[in-house]
């Protein structure tokens, strides 16, 4: 067992939450679904009380803990990318069916958790050694919805628009 798992709060939602997940990412998976032996304030007895999943080989706990508690953009999850190809995909599985796009490749999911869906390059161009080329690229991103591999690299070597 994990020292420390995440537990994100839902609104009767933690198990299809959990499988939306663990369909979207590698090395994920359901581990547990336990019920409520008692009728709680957020669900009648035998209701889905919370939901162990693995998401990318972490640890995770969904608790339908009722609608006290909403998600915001303090609390997000980093998504790292190899390539294009790959920001494309999860961004894409993550807007699906409600999502939202926002900004600076953040967005947040049908369920209102925020995403962060980064390429690998983007961390390499913004600390790059060249001081204005770092500039380029952290005012071309900041232009962004989903992060452009491309557009970056171009900002970064000073490509004419």
């Amino acid at each position: 067992m994990n020292k420390i798992t995440p537990c994100l709060w839902f609104d009767g939602t933690a198990e299809d939450a959990a499988r939306f997940y663990t369909s979207i990412f590698p090395d994920s998976r359901i581990d547990r679904v336990d019920r409520s032996p008692a009728e709680t304030p957020s669900g009648p007895e035998g209701s889905v009380l919370t939901v162990n999943f693995t998401i990318a080989g972490q640890p995770f706990i969904g608790l339908n803990g009722g609608p006290d508690f909403t998600f915001n953009e303090s609390v997000s999850f980093s998504i790292d990318c190899a390539d294009q190809a790959e920001v494309d995909r999860y961004w894409e599985a993550l807007v699906e069916d409600g999502g939202e796009h926002s900004v600076c490749g953040w967005l947040k999911d049908r369920y209102g958790l925020s995403w962060q869906v980064i390429p690998r390059q983007l961390p390499e161009y913004l600390n790059g050694s060249d001081a204005a080329a770092a500039k380029r690229a952290m005012e071309a991103m900041l232009e962004m919805t989903k992060i452009d591999v491309e557009k970056l690299r171009e900002a970064y070597e000073g490509v004419p628009v």
